[in-house]
């Protein structure tokens, strides 16, 4: 398998300024709190109508694969964005903010669904393999002639075929179908991950330690807390996560927290000062100083080039487990 993952832009696509980030379930439908959606179509069905671009917007609640099989897109998923070439499956938590500016006539397709429809029932293991391709957002690169991209191929045409039956809503087998490309694709973006029952165990540990973070580094919890609710010591909890990204528990929690900066500045119309206090800084010069460390430039400077499209987006995003 021949699947490799995108971690830092590879173009310079301009971004139009955004006042506020439209909402949907599909792109251009209305949003519907708790609404429980298995969806698949042809990016052309859609992107067709919009001129093949797809502008930034997000999905609350659902999760969305993008799979292009020939052709390419500009991808952005917050302020991170590359030029993707098919075959390539772009993941997209719910929560992200993402658009896309398509070649004309690209074929692919886009699964959209909620998670209940694939972590309740019988199939074992589907659990894990999905919480690990939603880690995070990012893009899984295929050769052309890889045979695990003809094979995604065809059950994603199988999922399509079966989705446009009546009354597929209700057959198990377009759940199953689901399953079975989220099942894959999280297969793939795990290649090359060390073997044995060890290193799986302290893969879990640390996909645990990451859905900790989501939840509570607004919350800037110390390291030690972290860890207890881990049941590690701090010093177990940097080795762990040394061995998985190559940098300190601290640094990872402060890269998110610079990810989650960035983009409120370039889409939360409110001053630096307002967005420290949400960051949970209560002081907005430590928060400016943090920043600027981090990024080489202030949140002011950061907001104003980005507008002006003269900067590249950094820090890029964490690989969705298949690493976006």
């Amino acid at each position: 398998m021949a699947a490799t993952a995108s971690r830092r832009p590879s173009s310079t696509a301009t971004r139009r300024p955004v006042a506020a980030i439209p909402r949907f379930a599909l792109y251009g439908e209305a949003a519907r709190p708790g609404e429980e959606l298995l969806h698949i179509e042809e990016v052309q069905s859609r992107s067709r109508l919009y001129h093949w671009e797809i502008d930034a917007h997000v999905h609350q609640g659902l999760y969305q694969i993008l799979w292009i099989g020939e052709g390419e897109a500009e991808v952005m998923l917050d302020e991170w964005r590359a030029r993707v070439q098919g075959p390539a499956a772009i993941v997209v938590p719910p929560g992200v903010v993402h658009g896309f500016r398509f070649e004309p006539e690209t074929q692919g397709r886009v699964l959209t669904l909620s998670a209940r429809f694939l972590v309740e029932g019988e199939f074992e293991g589907i659990g894990a393999a999905f919480r690990s391709l939603f880690m995070a957002q990012g893009v899984l690169h295929f050769s052309e002639d890889d045979g695990e991209a003809q094979r995604l191929n065809v059950q994603l045409a199988e999922l399509s075929a079966e989705f446009a039956l009546p009354g597929a809503a209700d057959a198990p087998v377009l759940r199953w179908l689901a399953r079975a490309v989220v099942w894959r694709l999280a297969r793939a973006s795990d290649q090359g991950q060390r073997e044995g029952g060890e290193s799986r165990a302290h893969r879990a540990l640390f996909t645990r330690f990451l859905l900790l973070v989501e939840q509570h580094f607004l919350a800037h919890w110390p390291m030690e807390r972290y860890a207890s609710r881990l049941g590690l010591s701090t010093q177990r909890l940097n080795r762990l996560v040394r061995g998985e990204r190559g940098c300190t528990a601290l640094e990872l929690v402060h890269e998110r927290l610079t990810r989650e900066a960035c983009r409120r500045l370039i889409y939360v119309a409110a001053p630096a000062a307002s967005l420290a206090l949400e960051l949970g800084f209560e002081d907005p010069a430590y928060f400016s100083r943090f920043f600027r460390r981090r990024t080489g430039a202030s949140p002011q400077q950061w907001r104003r080039a980005h507008a002006e499209g003269r900067v590249q987006a950094e820090p890029a995003p964490e690989g969705a487990g298949p690493g976006s």
